[in-house]
């Protein structure tokens, strides 16, 4: 999976001296370490408003001294769908869940192969994904789907009945990793669901380690070479 890990736009940055540029790297740095989601560019700029006016090449040079003095560090700065955060890198990720255990989510096969149907197909209707599945697909995936966030409608088809469009949110792309929906690996390098889970940073756990019959998930080491 892949996740931008340095800023974008090779801009002149204004000029600014190097305690001020300093200070405002200390104040991103507070912000990301005290947000418990992805922290948008204009909301660190404004966090730093009391530094001066921040424009879009300065805020990057800060951002990117920051990731320079975590790039031998355990957490490592990172940039998704919805903005900037730290994260464990992947190499540590087995001695964080040893300190931390976590009882590991459950997602059904069916919510899983609803997801990346949708995920792949998208502005998709409900009949479409029942037509690609083979079954129908029960409003309890559905209703999941959309309470975690990763799924929304965003139209209705102009056919019959105006039957729901869905497709996939930022929180989708955020809990991936990505930035953009094109950054998905092509729909014909997937092999399975343990392909779809690894890519959304779970292993596919053994059917028959399930109670209910529903497939565990749980996170998978992501690589430290997927930088962009």
């Amino acid at each position: 999976m892949n996740d931008v890990t340095s800023p974008e736009a090779p801009q002149a940055a204004t000029e600014i001296d190097t305690d001020t540029l300093g200070a405002i790297e200390l104040a991103i740095e507070a912000v990301l370490f005290a947000a418990a989601e992805p922290v948008a560019p204009r909301d660190l700029k404004a966090a730093c408003e009391d530094l001066g006016e921040i424009d879009q090449p300065t805020l990057d040079q800060a951002i990117g001294r920051l990731q320079e003095r975590y790039a031998d560090r355990a957490i490592e700065l990172v940039r998704t769908a919805g903005g900037y955060r730290f994260r464990v890198r992947a190499r540590f990720s087995a001695t964080v869940q040893a300190a931390q255990p976590e009882r590991p989510a459950r997602l059904s096969r069916a919510l899983l192969e609803t997801l990346a149907i949708i995920a792949y197909r998208q502005p998709v209707t409900r009949a479409e994904i029942e037509a690609v599945r083979g079954v129908a697909v029960s409003s309890g995936i559905m209703r999941t789907l959309q309470e975690r966030e990763w799924v929304r409608v965003v139209g209705h088809k102009e056919v019959p009945g105006r039957p729901a469009l869905y497709a996939t949110t930022r929180t989708f792309l955020d809990d991936l990793g990505l930035k953009r929906l094109e950054e998905l690996p092509p729909l014909d390098a997937i092999r399975d669901l343990a392909d779809v889970a690894s890519d959304a940073g779970f292993t596919l756990a053994p059917p028959e380690d399930d109670a209910n019959g529903q497939l565990r998930l749980e996170p998978a080491p992501e690589s430290d070479d997927d930088t962009r």
